[in-house]
């Protein structure tokens, strides 16, 4: 990760368990008690699906991963792009940051109205 880029910002709580995207409340109902940055770690790609007929302002082909990471023993769960068509059940890969995961004028929202950056995973 560059020191420019945002963390992929997962919480921990008391209990040990990570969620990304964090959550106010974990699993055992507490609040959380740190963050870890995700973007400093791999992960393995547990399945993955290739998506034709995208939303306005999505690259087509789309192809999209779930990915697990290891986090000091506790697995941590995510949802992304991948960037190249070219990947199978088992990959590790690393996540990639991109200012835009999305075409901000291709959509009806306006561009200030949302972030259009954000991690996609690249095969190592």
């Amino acid at each position: 990760m560059s020191d420019e880029n945002p963390p992929m910002e997962a919480n921990r709580y008391p209990d040990g368990s990570i969620t990304y995207p964090g959550h106010p409340v974990g699993p055992d109902g507490e609040e959380p008690v740190g963050t870890v940055d995700l973007s400093a770690y791999t992960a393995t790609v547990l399945t993955w699906t290739t998506s034709t007929a995208t939303p306005p302002g999505v690259r087509q082909p789309n192809t999209l991963a779930i990915v697990e990471f290891d986090v000091d023993g506790e697995p941590v769960r995510a949802i992304g792009q991948v960037t190249t068509e070219e990947v199978e059940i088992g990959d590790e890969v690393e996540p990639v940051y991109c200012e835009e995961l999305r075409d901000p004028d291709a959509g009806i929202r306006e561009h200030e109205s949302q972030e259009w950056d954000g991690y996609r995973f690249e095969p190592v």
